[in-house]
C-alpha cells in the first residue's frame, strides 16, 4: 500500500513536471480575456500611438513572443508568469499582424477572418493526425507545444479581424460585437454544463471567442468617441490590463493541466 501511495506521487509529481499550460478553470478565462484586451490595446499603443505602423510592431512583437515561446517549451515544468507572457505576446503580434494583412495589404476583415479561421482549423487537423489529439492536457512535449502555439497565434490573429468584421464591417459597434461574443460564450458553457458534447471541441471555441471578444473590449476602450469608443490612453490601458493579470496570478496560484477539460 505504501508502494502504491509513492508510484502515485512520483506519476503525479512527473506530470507536473512535464506539464506547463495551466488547468482551465474559471480564472483561467478571466485571465485570458484580460491578455487578450491587452493584446489589443499594447497592439495599437505601438503600431498607432507611436505611429510605429503595423509591419514594424509585428516585427517587435513577433521578436518577443519568438524568445517567450522558445523559453516556455524549454522550460521543464509550468510557469505561470512565463505562460501569460507567452499568450500577451501572441494577443500583441496577433493584433498588428491582422491588421497589417486586412488593412494595408487590403485583404479586409472578411478575406482575413476566413483565411484565419481556415489555419486555425488546418492547425487542429494536423495536430490531431501527427499527436493523435489536440487535448490541452496532452501537451506536456515539445512537439506538442509548437502544435500549440501555432494554433493559438492563428487563433490570436483571427480574433482581431473577426472583431473588427463584426465591429466595423457589419456596423454592429463594439458594445454589441462584445455582447455577441459574450453571448457565444455563454453558449458553449452551457453546451459544456448540461451536454455530453466534445470537451476539446468546446475548449478550442470557447479560447478562440475569447479573443475576439478581448478585441472589441479593447478598441472599446481606447479608439476616438467619435468611433465608438472610450478614448482612453492605450498606454494606461494596457498598464491596468497587465496590472490585473499579475494581481490574479499572484493572488490566486494556478496549477498545470493533470486532467481532462
Amino acid at each position: 500500500m505504501i508502494d502504491r501511495y509513492l508510484e502515485d506521487k512520483m506519476n503525479t509529481e512527473t506530470k507536473e513536471l512535464i506539464s506547463k499550460v495551466p488547468h482551465v478553470t474559471l480564472l483561467f478565462w478571466i485571465i485570458k480575456i484580460f491578455a487578450t484586451t491587452l493584446g489589443e490595446t499594447g497592439g495599437d499603443a505601438l503600431s498607432m500611438s507611436l505611429d510605429l505602423g503595423y509591419l514594424l510592431s509585428t516585427g517587435i512583437f513577433a521578436l518577443i513572443f519568438i524568445a517567450a515561446v522558445t523559453v516556455q517549451i524549454k522550460a521543464t515544468k509550468f510557469h505561470p508568469y512565463l505562460y501569460w507572457l507567452t499568450i500577451v505576446a501572441t494577443t500583441t503580434v496577433g493584433t498588428t499582424l491582422a491588421d497589417y494583412a486586412t488593412r494595408d495589404m487590403g485583404i479586409g476583415y472578411t478575406g482575413g477572418s476566413a483565411i484565419l479561421l481556415t489555419c486555425v482549423v488546418i492547425s487542429l487537423v494536423v495536430w490531431r493526425w501527427v499527436m493523435g489529439t489536440v487535448a490541452v492536457e496532452s501537451v506536456s512535449t515539445a512537439k506538442a507545444e509548437v502544435f500549440y502555439w501555432v494554433t493559438i497565434m492563428f487563433s490570436q490573429t483571427l480574433g482581431t479581424a473577426l472583431g473588427d468584421w463584426f465591429a466595423d464591417s457589419l456596423d454592429l459597434g463594439y458594445l454589441v460585437a462584445a455582447a455577441v461574443f459574450g453571448t457565444a460564450l455563454l453558449i458553449t458553457y452551457l453546451l459544456y454544463r448540461f451536454t455530453n458534447a466534445s470537451r476539446v471541441l468546446l475548449f478550442w471555441v470557447a479560447f478562440i471567442l475569447t479573443r475576439p471578444l478581448g478585441a472589441v473590449v479593447g478598441d472599446f476602450l481606447d479608439k476616438p468617441l467619435d468611433h465608438g469608443g472610450l478614448n482612453l490612453s492605450r498606454f494606461t490601458a494596457s498598464a491596468v490590463l497587465l496590472v490585473l493579470i499579475v494581481a490574479f496570478i499572484y493572488i490566486f496560484p494556478q496549477k498545470p493541466a493533470e486532467t481532462a477539460h
